[in-house]
């Protein structure tokens, strides 16, 4: 009988125990996303291309196939957008590939007005897939979110991209073949079941040393907002929750 009873509580400690751990909601694939994209002949090509090398690429990173979880980070200063990765809701993110901006309008600070040529700044995320760009392949940008609405001019303009060639005014060019390369992972994290694609624009990489030399920029409160986002990948290397 004490047997019976030790038995007995073991398996209602087990049973606690597992009803405490968080249940975590599966993430529902969306492979009908990937589908539909290849049928357009540039996606098709990007695929025929990339593909296999970047299956390996994930492979090398711990991301099991199917299991992608992008995370996309670009700097004026330094010309470059990161793109990182994760197996979908697992751990932190690893820099997967950088991509040099191959061209650049306006200068240090946010995007305010249509036409003032400036590459927004704060955080974004993909809200279009245009697999038959002018610019060949591109990504859009949720401009303008929240934050640009309480201070941008009346018409705060629109239509903000990733995208491909060396020309742009206000958007993200990545060349042909740099674009060619991050719709596939975008395409595939979609796939994989990841409804947001989080793209955060900085004018640098946003350290107190560089801060205090732009101490007299009209735009350092604005920069002082997004010094938290920042700072939290930077320390964790995953999003925060906000």
């Amino acid at each position: 009988m004490r047997v019976l009873a030790l038995l007995a509580a073991a398996l209602l400690l087990t049973l606690c125990a597992r009803s405490a751990s968080p249940v975590t909601q599966p993430v529902e694939s969306n492979p009908a996303f990937r589908a539909q994209q290849q049928r357009f002949p540039r996606v098709r090509a990007a695929y025929a291309l990339h593909e296999a090398d970047l299956h390996a690429l994930l492979r090398r990173n711990g991301i099991p196939a199917g299991q992608l979880e992008l995370y996309l980070r670009a700097f004026k200063v330094g010309r470059r957008l990161e793109a990182w990765g994760r197996p979908t809701g697992t751990g932190e993110f690893v820099l997967l590939r950088t991509y040099r901006l191959a061209g650049t309008s306006g200068t240090l600070g946010p995007k305010r007005r249509a036409g003032d040529g400036q590459v927004p700044e704060g955080f974004y995320s993909i809200n279009r897939f245009n697999p038959d760009s002018k610019y060949h392949l591109s990504l859009g940008l949720d401009y303008p979110n929240a934050t640009d609405l309480r201070h941008a001019a009346p018409d705060p303009g629109n239509d903000i991209f990733i995208h491909g060639s060396n020309v742009t005014i206000g958007c993200l060019p990545i060349t042909d073949a740099g674009i060619r390369e991050l719709y596939v992972l975008a395409v595939e994290a979609r796939a994989a079941g990841q409804p947001t694609i989080a793209v955060h624009i900085f004018p640098f990489e946003l350290t107190a040393e560089n801060l205090a030399r732009r101490v007299a920029s009209p735009h350092t409160g604005f920069w002082q907002s997004l010094v938290a986002g920042y700072q939290y990948f930077e320390d964790y290397h995953q999003l925060p929750s906000e």
